[in-house]
């Protein structure tokens, strides 16, 4: 035996500094500015004097290994075989002297690649898996994605918005697309249907239950078949009962819409975080283009471009302004489905990451 126990694996992120630019690791924590040279380009400056440019070019989330196998060709030939990836599915190149900023903004762009996503522009969406991998969706996220970017492409290539953007698409209510400025949600309006015949053999009925975050689901009996029923008064049409059991059909090609949410914000650098507020619903889910969901967030960035201080996010823009004038000035009718009723929330939700005493 040996004389010292076998320690266990570790697992977890790998090393960070073994993937950073030789000039990076230099420098860590030693960086004494940073500037935007021009869309898309970062410069950070150390205090020793050293600097390092970073590109951002978008991609698609979900890559083809020919697209990748190019960005890591551009990558070795221009940017010293460093890449990273952002959250938001964009691949940052460094390099170390202004002088090959130009030829790896050539090369992306000569491929079919966009540069830009900095500063005070419309980033690139980040969205949830869509037809290709999640198993509950009711709409396509990336292709809502696609649709919108085609659109916005000049914006996202500029920085003239009041700040950044961050825009987020979620193919269900569950909103693994998280908190954005703008959101593009999917929303089931109606309860499931149910095929009763199928569900005995489909499905097994206690996961089903223990699926169901408002306990609406419970099991029943229909014309002798074992089955399930829906309290619908408890439903709130999330759709979480569809992956453990395809007889519950939620998706429908009427009561499946989008909805536009505002306002959301991770980020407490100036204010406390936000969540994002429905400001439109019953958006025809209308696939391969999305024209309606598109031309609507258009308009509110038209607005919030035009009306928006320097440095105010969306929400810090309707928090000067107010919901009234947002919904006048996007022209957006006001409904009762925008008053927040739910009896379950709070006033801040404790949502601040600042201290309290």
């Amino acid at each position: 035996m040996a004389d010292t126990p076998q320690m266990p694996i570790e697992s977890g992120a790998p090393d960070g500094f073994q993937y950073m630019h030789p000039t990076m690791r230099r420098n860590y924590g030693q960086w004494k500015y940073h500037d935007r040279p021009q869309p898309g380009v970062l410069r950070h400056v150390a205090h020793s004097g050293d600097e390092i440019y970073t590109v951002r070019a978008a991609t698609t989330r979900i890559l083809d290994v020919f697209s990748l196998r190019k960005l890591t060709e551009i990558g070795d030939e221009f940017a010293d075989g460093y890449v990273r990836f952002t959250i938001r599915s964009n691949i940052e190149y460094m390099v170390d002297t202004g002088e090959k900023v130009d030829g790896l903004v050539k090369a992306l762009e000569d491929n079919g690649y966009i540069v830009g996503g900095t500063g005070n522009s419309v980033a690139s969406l980040s969205h949830t898996q869509g037809w290709l991998h999640c198993d509950i969706p009711g709409t396509d996220a990336s292709g809502v994605v696609k649709s919108m970017m085609d659109e916005l492409i000049d914006e996202f290539k500029s920085q003239n918005m009041p700040n950044r953007v961050h825009m987020t698409t979620s193919c269900c209510q569950i909103n693994c697309g998280g908190q954005g400025d703008i959101a593009i949600n999917v929303q089931h309006t109606k309860p499931p249907k149910i095929s009763h015949s199928l569900v005995a053999n489909a499905c097994e009925r206690p996961t089903v239950v223990a699926r169901c975050p408002v306990a609406a689901i419970r099991p029943a009996v229909v014309d002798g078949n074992p089955t399930l029923e829906v309290d619908e008064k408890k439903c709130i049409c999330c759709g979480a009962c569809y992956p453990p059991c395809p007889p519950m059909l939620i998706n429908d090609p009427i009561h499946t819409t989008l909805a536009i949410w505002v306002g959301g914000n991770h980020s407490n650098a100036r204010g406390k975080p936000t969540f994002q507020k429905l400001v439109a619903a019953g958006i025809p889910n209308n696939p391969p283009r999305w024209p309606e969901a598109t031309a609507m967030v258009k308009n509110i960035l038209k607005v919030y471009q035009e009306d928006g201080k320097d440095w105010e996010r969306i929400n810090d823009w309707i928090d000067r302004i107010g919901w009234p004038r947002f919904f006048e000035k996007t022209g957006l009718p006001f409904t009762k489905f925008h008053i927040d009723d739910w009896v379950g929330s709070r006033k801040s939700l404790n949502a601040s990451t600042h201290i309290r005493f």
